[in-house]
């Protein structure tokens, strides 16, 4: 685990609609990866893929219980990088050109 990252691919992995709804469950607690998996509609391998970066640079911890994966988040370093006023302010012109592209 090395503690360099890249703030652009973290802010990316944050931002995507599917890893952003399992972010937001894991906002409530630890859940294990077929919870999340079930509820994001896509396979358990799926989700440790799309977390593969976060779990990576320690954004996502996971551990193993009774033979399942636990993922939780590592919200104070993840609030560091939504926090971040460059990575914010590029977040949001990222999100207007999105939206104007479906608008």
């Amino acid at each position: 685990m090395t503690a360099d990252f890249d703030r652009e691919k973290v802010v990316e992995c944050m931002f995507d609609p599917v890893t952003s709804s399992i972010l937001a469950e894991l906002e409530n607690g630890s859940k294990t990866c077929s919870f999340l998996a079930e509820t994001s509609s896509i396979s358990e391998n799926e989700v440790l893929e799309r977390l593969s970066y976060l779990l990576e640079h320690d954004f996502i911890f996971q551990n193993i219980k009774n033979g399942k994966p636990i993922l939780s988040a590592n919200a104070e370093k993840l609030n560091q990088i939504v926090e971040n006023s460059e990575n914010f302010d590029a977040t949001i012109e990222s999100l207007e050109k999105m939206d104007s592209y479906l608008n």
